[in-house]
């Protein structure tokens, strides 16, 4: 009895809503969870891969600088006296406790100690000198010293040494080798001044070796893991051996005796990869404080030593840092904001389609009583279970996948999407289920002409500011233009739309089929021939194909901006430079000119060290020579455009002679030098009588050195000298692997000094210079979102078609009926869908041209060249174009393949009594 009663209770009780939907239309709901996973993915992935790209590129940045200008110095006047050690143990103790927060130190630890002054110059008749001039020797006291070093011969020096006696000191190994100071050698001085009235005695006590002589401790101290090489002032400077030796913390005063006086030092590393990109400013700050704020005072105050200094290169790197990262940050922030235009779109796109299929069920619960709220909250019940879960497991992948500290960013973000994905569809049912109210035919011209207004401000501001100064955040105009752009065509090509297919629908009406005349009036009626065009795919496809049509062409100029500023760096496309003194062998330059990608090539012969003499006019200058066969030289002088001249100017069989000079060019610079007539060149071992037949502006070879050049051609003249006879450097123009011109100069070149041959690409520059973290991570992010963008326009494309497939199926399954056959179906199809596609890749390129040229002012391409780029960007249809035509070919592709879908529909699904479609 008891079962049975429960059993009838059970039976009587209603089923879940939301059962009992998600069974009804489990295509439906896998759909819509799908879509909320792509959403929410992207939303959080991509501003965590941004905060990841920009933290590498400000890590790799800052510690390529390298241990010196990358920490904080701290120096102070030498003290005397007992305890000496222990003081500066003490300071080091509150320096260090004053770090952490945005300046953690690195894991090589700090470094401290004493170092005199100056260096001493040592006497001793049996010590190396390569050309005649004393060693220097600089004393040092090093509180790390014994972590970083190993002795291999003697001792380390200990205990207090007795006035007049040497001091003992520690060399290392390589130090004592080269200065020829073996253990137990007492190096001596001269009385160098008041610091230092005696003269100085160091005895070499101890022997040792670097652990590492790449360690970060040896950084910025005076050659303590080897012996130095130093050049002395003058016309002729002359080297001498340059070396650091460590004395023990009871010697420490005579280090300030023998240097005329010392400083202690302190230099705290700070560790770069712990930096973080969106902690700049709190970085910078810090260390502001640290350097010169309150945190200096205090450590003034508390150490009791008011002649402290502290000093920071880091400041200066970080603010370069920052700069370089407010540059880059366009170019990674507009990749993600296209992204979100148009995942936006969809999702409202998605609910549109939805309120469209579940209209007349709402409507029918509505009229039976069910209130607007209630049929609201179970759309909501109904979104959790399908949105909430995908939303909440790409948010936890994108989390773990792309592990950063910043969270707010991309959980916002995520929220976001999560939100839309979740409310648009119950949002949407509200709006369809409220009363009706009398239509106003003003409201959509007006919130268009607002959004035209908006852009037209928004593209105002931008031009008229002009392009950003360095060091300025991320221009929001200058990131939401060319979306507003977008916006704005979309918009317009909706109202246009119809009347740009009703032109070819009237001529398709005048032929003998009706496959083209039906199919091109239903799209110039728009939304499957309901009477108005489908806004929504339209904005969605202009803005994936503005802002990747538009940024794209930012890109594309910042590589040939770079690749045209590297050719100038290495003269032409290509170059191969034989060390000085020496001259490319005949067999490299032939294979070099034989070399896959060398369209054309030129060896020439240069000489810096030469001079042009006038006796007549008692005139005399030192000038660069470049020996060149004329005709291949200035076709290299064209290409660069840098000093072309007519290679008929240096014709003729001159012989060099008094009485037959050999015509010359000169540069600019020399030109306005020297006198009027004939000059003798004299050069390498010997030399020519030259007279001047034209001027150039510049010579590719010496791009600094045109205020005094002289082209020289080669020929039966210059032959006779021999320096000449065979060239020391090859240009090439075209496209040539930078690895096979190293292969043949390493296999063709003088096996001793092949390695000191120079070769050059320009692509191989630019490769590297484009390889800077900050410029990849930006490139990389941006072009992500392109694809993501595209693939999301590409689903708003699906979505109109689906929105519009049951009443294209019922029309097609009728005409069927009338004898349609299902290829003609196919066509019909295609002739109702593509315009509207082709329409809006068009519409695409049109608005991202007028991105460009309308914003090409206001974008600054320095930084993601390498070096400062005037002018902003110029237009470039191919970036435009492949955007345009790309997302064009993928939704015909995607048309083409539903029509197929659609036409294969059997007539009694579609034709059904009571059907209303």
């Amino acid at each position: 009895m008891i079962r049975t009663a429960r059993t009838a209770s059970r039976a009587a009780r209603p089923a879940s809503w939301v059962r009992t939907r998600l069974r009804a239309m489990p295509t439906a709901a896998v759909l819509a969870a799908v879509l909320a996973f792509a959403a929410v993915f992207l939303s959080a992935a991509l501003p965590r891969a941004l905060d990841r790209g920009a933290d590498q590129a400000l890590r790799t940045f800052v510690g390529g600088k390298g241990p010196g200008p990358t920490s904080v110095q701290v120096y102070g006047d030498s003290k005397n006296g007992p305890g000496v050690g222990g003081d500066l143990d003490r300071i080091l103790g509150l320096l260090t406790a004053r770090t952490g927060g945005e300046l953690v130190l690195a894991p090589s630890g700090p470094v401290h100690g004493t170092q005199g002054n100056k260096p001493r110059a040592l006497n001793n008749p049996g010590l190396s000198r390569p050309e005649g001039v004393d060693p220097l020797l600089h004393l040092l006291h090093l509180r790390e010293a014994s972590g970083h070093i190993r002795m291999v011969a003697g001792h380390w020096p200990s205990g207090a040494t007795p006035e007049g006696k040497p001091v003992p000191v520690a060399l290392s190994q390589r130090a004592s080798e080269a200065l020829n100071a073996p253990l137990g050698t007492v190096l001596e001085t001269n009385p160098t001044g008041p610091w230092a009235p005696e003269t100085g005695r160091a005895e070499v006590v101890g022997l040792y070796a670097a652990n590492d002589e790449a360690d970060p401790v040896w950084t910025g101290l005076p050659c303590l893991s080897h012996a130095c090489t130093g050049y002395t002032l003058g016309m002729e400077p002359k080297a001498y051996w340059n070396a650091g030796a460590l004395v023990g913390v009871e010697d420490l005063p005579r280090v300030a005796t023998w240097g005329e006086g010392g400083t202690d030092f302190w230099r705290l590393p700070i560790d770069a990869t712990r930096l973080r990109a969106d902690r700049l400013p709190e970085t910078r700050r810090q260390l502001a404080d640290y350097v010169s704020g309150s945190t200096a005072a205090e450590l003034l105050d508390a150490s009791g030593r008011l002649d402290l200094a502290i000093t920071s290169p880091l400041s200066g790197v970080l603010s370069e840092a920052l700069a370089r990262q407010q540059a880059a940050a366009p170019i990674g922030v507009s990749g993600p904001a296209g992204v979100a235009g148009v995942v936006f779109v969809v999702l409202c796109l998605a609910a549109a389609l939805g309120g469209e299929r579940r209209e007349s069920e709402l409507r029918l619960l509505h009229a039976r009583g069910a209130s607007r709220g209630g049929i609201a909250r179970r759309l909501l019940a109904e979104g959790a279970v399908t949105a909430l879960p995908a939303a909440l497991l790409a948010a936890v992948i994108a989390f773990v996948w792309l592990p950063t500290p910043r969270l707010l960013p991309s959980l916002s973000a995520a929220l976001a999407a999560t939100l839309l994905a979740w409310l648009a569809f119950p949002v949407r049912a509200l709006v369809m289920l409220a009363p009706p109210r009398p239509r106003n035919r003003w409201h959509r011209p007006v919130a268009e002409l607002l959004v035209v207004l908006v852009t037209g401000a928004a593209l105002s501001e931008v031009r008229g500011r002009g392009i950003a100064q360095a060091g300025a955040d991320v221009d929001p105009l200058l990131v939401a233009a060319p979306l507003l752009l977008a916006l704005c065509g979309g918009l317009l090509l909706a109202r246009i739309l119809p009347l740009l297919v009703a032109l070819p629908a009237r001529m398709a009406a005048r032929g003998s089929g009706v496959i083209g005349f039906l199919g091109l009036t239903r799209a110039a009626r728009g939304n499957g021939g309901r009477g108005r065009t489908p806004v929504l795919p339209l904005i969605a496809l202009l803005l994936a194909v503005t802002t990747g049509g538009f940024w794209t062409t930012v890109l594309n100029a910042a590589e040939d901006a770079r690749l045209a500023a590297t050719r100038v760096s290495v003269v032409a496309d290509a170059l191969v430079a034989a060390p000085p003194t020496q001259t490319l062998p005949p067999d490299l330059v032939k294979a070099l000119g034989s070399v896959e990608g060398v369209r054309s090539s030129v060896s020439l012969w240069t000489e810096d060290d030469a001079f042009l003499d006038a006796p007549a006019a008692q005139f005399t200058t030192q000038v660069s020579v470049v020996v060149v066969e004329p005709k291949a030289y200035a076709a290299l002088s064209k290409a660069v455009r840098t000093g072309p001249f007519d290679p008929a100017l240096l014709g003729g069989k001159a012989t060099g002679t008094q009485d037959s000079p050999l015509p010359v060019l000169f540069s600019t610079g020399l030109a306005k030098l020297a006198p009027s007539g004939t000059f003798r060149l004299r050069f390498g071992d010997g030399q020519l009588q030259v007279t001047s037949r034209g001027v150039v502006d510049g010579t590719p070879v010496r791009p600094g050195a045109d205020g005094a050049t002289v082209i020289v051609p080669a020929g039966t003249a210059t032959q006779a000298i021999k320096l000449t006879r065979q060239p020391n450097r090859w240009y090439a123009l075209g496209n040539p692997p930078e690895d096979r011109l190293k292969v043949l100069v390493r296999s063709l070149a003088p096996a001793a000094s092949a390695a000191e041959f120079r070769v050059q690409t320009s692509a191989g520059m630019a490769d590297e210079v484009g390889s800077d973290p900050l410029q990849a991570a930006a490139v990389r992010l941006f072009r992500a979102s392109v694809i993501g963008a595209a693939g999301f326009a590409l689903l708003a494309v699906l979505l109109a078609l689906v929105r519009a497939a049951p009443e294209r199926a019922a029309l097609l399954a009728r005409m069927r009926t009338m004898g349609l056959r299902p290829r003609q179906g196919i066509l019909l199809m295609l002739a109702e869908s593509l315009p509207q596609a082709f329409a809006a890749a068009l519409g695409g390129a049109l608005t991202a041209t007028a991105a460009v040229l309308l914003l090409g002012p206001a974008v600054d391409l320095s930084t993601l060249v390498g070096q400062p780029v005037p002018g902003g960007l110029t237009f470039s249809a191919r970036p435009v174009l492949v955007q345009a035509l790309g997302l064009a070919a993928l939704v015909a592709v995607a048309v083409l393949a539903e029509a197929a879908v659609s036409g294969r529909r059997q007539i009694t699904t579609e034709l059904r009594a009571g059907d209303q479609r």
